[in-house]
C-alpha cells in the first residue's frame, strides 16, 4: 500500500504522558505531507518526461533504422552504378582501341598505296623525261642536217644563177611618160567587178 500525502496529513497517533507535542508533531506532518507532494508531482512529471523521451527515442531509432537502411542501399546503389560505369568505360576504351587500331591500319595501308604510286609517278616522270630529252635530241640532229643541207642548196643554186660574161643585150627604147588623170570616186553600182585572179586572192 502506498503511502499519500493526504494519509500523512491524516495520521493519528495515540497520545501517552511525557509524549511529543501534538502540534508541533501536527506541524511537521503538514510540512513533510507538502514536501512528499511535490516529490510524487516531480516524479509524475519525470515520469511523463521519461515516457515522452522513449518515444522520441523509439522514433529516433526508427529513423536511424531507416536512415541506415538508405544509406546502405544508397552504398550498394553506388557501388552497382560504379561497377556498371567501369565495366562501360572499359568496353568503350576496348571499342576506342579497336577503331583506333583499324584507322591506323588502313592509314598504313593507304600511305604504302600512296608511296607505291609516287614511286611508279617518278618512274613514268623519269621515263617520260629521258624519251622527252631523246626526242628534243633527234629533232635538233635532224634541225642540224637539213641546214647543213639547205646551205649545200643554197649554195649549188648560187653557182647556176650565176651569169657567165657575154655580150650584153640591146636596151630596149622606153615609152614616153604618161600623164595621170585624176581617178574619180566609184559608186557602189559602177564598182568594177573582180577578175577571176582577185576572187582568188581574196579568197
Amino acid at each position: 500500500m502506498k503511502l499519500t500525502p493526504l494519509d500523512i496529513k491524516r495520521q493519528e497517533f495515540k497520545r501517552i504522558l511525557r509524549g511529543y507535542d501534538p502540534v508541533e508533531v501536527e506541524t511537521f506532518l503538514e510540512m513533510v505531507a507538502d514536501e512528499y507532494e511535490e516529490l510524487l508531482n516531480e516524479l509524475h512529471q519525470t515520469q511523463n518526461e521519461v515516457i515522452t523521451l522513449r518515444t522520441q527515442l523509439k522514433d529516433y531509432q526508427q529513423v536511424e533504422h531507416t536512415l541506415k537502411e538508405t544509406l546502405m542501399n544508397a552504398q550498394e546503389s553506388i557501388n552497382r552504378a560504379r561497377i556498371n560505369t567501369e565495366k562501360e568505360a572499359n568496353l568503350i576504351i576496348s571499342e576506342a582501341e579497336l577503331k583506333a587500331e583499324k584507322l591506323l591500319e588502313a592509314t598504313r595501308h593507304d600511305l604504302d598505296k600512296m608511296k607505291n604510286e609516287l614511286i611508279l609517278l617518278r618512274s613514268q616522270k623519269e621515263s617520260f623525261a629521258k624519251r622527252l630529252k631523246h626526242l628534243l635530241e633527234s629533232q635538233l640532229e635532224l634541225i642540224g642536217v637539213l641546214e647543213i643541207d639547205d646551205l649545200a642548196l643554197g649554195k649549188s643554186e648560187k653557182k647556176r644563177e650565176t651569169p657567165k660574161p657575154g655580150p650584153q643585150p640591146a636596151k630596149e627604147p622606153q615609152p614616153p611618160p604618161v600623164t595621170e588623170k585624176p581617178v574619180e570616186p566609184v559608186t557602189e553600182k559602177e564598182k568594177p567587178h573582180p577578175t577571176r585572179e582577185e576572187d582568188q586572192m581574196i579568197f
